[in-house]
């Protein structure tokens, strides 16, 4: 339970991350670049900051087991695509077609890679920081 409470205030840091860095892309980097451009370079520092994170903060979670490096990376990407979904829904007004283009691959939406990438952070971050986690 500590785990998980602990993999929850780690999210929190990258969603906070993440959305400063979205609001410099918007800012900035749309303007000078371009809205494709801008949002390949967002995906890209995306990465960074969640892997960047779960290597930070592996050790302080302290999964035991590769099955809760496996739930923190599926909690770490339900979390994202509620606050994705509330936030498009409720704060930008998105409509619901306008929030699936984010995840359709085929359109240049690249927020299922996103989530996949979530998803196995933890396990990357414990492999990389020789985490002790069993199997």
């Amino acid at each position: 339970m500590r785990t998980l409470a602990r993999a929850t205030a780690v999210w929190l840091v990258i969603i906070v991350a993440e959305s400063v860095s979205g609001a410099i892309r918007s800012l900035w980097l749309i303007p000078a670049v371009g809205e494709g451009r801008a949002s390949q370079i967002g995906f890209a520092v995306g990465v960074i900051i969640v892997v960047t994170t779960a290597w930070l903060f592996i050790r302080w979670m302290n999964p035991e087991k590769l099955s809760h490096l496996l739930l923190i990376g599926l909690l770490w990407a339900a979390l994202t695509l509620a606050f994705e979904v509330a936030l498009g829904r409720l704060v930008l007004n998105y409509s619901w077609g306008r929030i699936v283009l984010d995840y359709d691959i085929a359109e240049g939406g690249l927020m299922l890679i996103g989530l996949g990438v979530l998803l196995f952070a933890p396990l990357l971050a414990a492999t990389l920081r020789g985490a002790n986690a069993t199997p």
